[in-house]
């Protein structure tokens, strides 16, 4: 019998009910609590872990849910939802509570379309990214108290920005980061992430890279156009669609109509040092900013409409993370190889896109006919046409594996490296960690968690 304290605690954790989540905001003490409860009552698909603190020294908490909630596997593309990372705008926090609950209970009734999703996906929920700001926020409509976080910092123009150069703004340079940012920095190295949600209040719209411009080539008729343009409006429509009323564009009276409800970024009004740019072209993450209700802080009696436009939306989005094409890229030995560039013809990032440590890519596109080239250094060039089907009807993208042939060379010479054939100081890729949040493991023991159910089963009685 094993002698840790965590096991004498077992017969309370076993009898703490199921939480019924209830449709009212919910303090940060509360989430945790939650957190720690759908985490110790699903263990097979549910894993809680931090990834690190706010200033004011709160855990910034992240619920798995997956088949194999703690640790990536090749082949299951990795998604995430951020919420209230302006403290006042809250009714995404309590959306995505909501979603845990509805892909957790979906799953344990074996509903189809939850077993669908988990089965073929491993989905990260972080409900606050500042819960400093919500602490201090008020509950007016579009009041600013509660915003910034604790230092007075906007959170989302403290990334770094590719348009105000990429060698200037490396994401090394940390020291002028705030806390909570240089967190999802280095969450973002811990995972590789293909797609993500930013939930926002104030406005109905569903908003898309890019947010800022240096006034190039990606400014096209007043809109600041990525490369993977049309791959963010479907996914702009496509929430928008599947909202109750997103689509109508018009429903916030001080708010400007948006035609479908989606509007790229720069055309709304631009926005340096923005969450969604740095995930896109840092962490080959394609994200888009999803403003949820007119009101910032609606009332809470609001919440059960305002989750049942939502719910579509929200499931609707996650399968999205199946388009494309996935595989890995293996050497001229057969081994499996990081930083391997995967270009897409017609389509020049920034950074461009390069297998993780798994060898693995991973590249939204929609149906149709696409050219890939891969790069490797000793390696030849290897470009192959490939025909993409819808893959979010198959809950999986088209799989294609590259299989590299090593440059044939003469006794005493050197093979010329290909173009992108390494990381380049200015993208500065860092995708080499384990993933399952190893770059920001949980900083709680069993001990700990058990002491946690313990305090949350006597909140019940309180």
């Amino acid at each position: 019998m094993p002698s840790s304290p965590f096991f004498f605690l077992l017969p309370f954790l076993l009898l703490i009910p199921t939480w019924t989540l209830e449709f009212r905001y919910h303090n940060n003490r509360e989430i945790q609590e939650y957190l720690l409860q759908v985490n110790a009552s699903n263990p097979d698909i549910a894993h809680l872990y931090s990834i690190g603190k706010s200033v004011r020294e709160q855990e910034l908490w992240v619920l798995a849910l997956g088949v194999s909630p703690r640790r990536h596997t090749v082949g299951i593309p990795e998604f995430k939802y951020v919420a209230n990372m302006h403290g006042n705008e809250v009714l995404g926090r309590e959306l995505l509570l909501q979603l845990i609950d509805n892909l957790v209970r979906g799953y344990r009734t074996n509903a189809t379309w939850s077993l669908q999703l988990l089965n073929s996906t491993r989905v990260h929920i972080l409900p606050t990214m500042n819960p400093d700001g919500f602490d201090d926020a008020d509950t007016d409509c579009q009041h600013v108290q509660g915003r910034f976080n604790h230092n007075g910092m906007d959170l989302n123009r403290n990334f770094p920005d590719a348009f105000s150069g990429l060698r200037r703004q490396q994401p090394l340079n940390e020291e002028k980061r705030e806390a909570e940012v240089r967190a999802v920095i280095g969450w973002l190295r811990s995972e590789t992430f293909v797609l993500s949600a930013n939930l926002h209040g104030g406005a109905l719209v569903a908003s898309y890279p890019y947010d800022n411009s240096n006034r190039g080539i990606e400014l096209v008729g007043g809109a600041s156009m990525t490369p993977d343009d049309d791959v963010f409006v479907h996914l702009a429509k496509l929430y928008s669609h599947h909202h109750a009323s997103m689509h109508e564009g018009d429903r916030c009276e001080d708010s400007r109509p948006f035609l479908d409800g989606i509007t790229n970024g720069y055309q709304w009004y631009p926005l340096a040092g923005g969450m969604q740019d740095y995930n896109y072209v840092w962490a080959q993450c394609l994200e888009v900013t999803l403003e949820l209700s007119c009101c910032k802080f609606p009332p809470p009696q609001q919440l059960p409409d305002l989750w049942e436009d939502n719910r579509k939306s929200l499931l609707a989005f996650i399968q999205q993370v199946h388009l494309g094409v996935k595989g890995r890229v293996f050497d001229g030995s057969g081994i499996p190889v990081q930083n391997a560039v995967v270009d897409v013809k017609g389509r020049k990032n920034l950074c461009p896109f390069r297998t993780n440590q798994h060898g693995e890519y991973y590249r939204l596109l929609l149906p149709g006919s696409y050219t890939l080239t891969v790069t490797y250094p000793g390696h030849e060039v290897l470009t192959e046409t490939l025909k993409i089907p819808h893959g979010p009807d198959y809950y999986s993208a088209l799989k294609h594996d590259f299989q590299l042939r090593r440059v044939a060379t003469t006794s005493g010479s050197t093979p010329a490296k290909p173009t992108h054939a390494s990381p380049s100081p200015s993208c500065n890729y860092t995708l080499q960690l384990e993933g399952g949040g190893a770059a920001a493991a949980p900083r709680w023991s069993g001990l700990f968690a058990g002491l946690s159910a313990v305090a949350f089963l006597r909140s019940l009685m309180d």
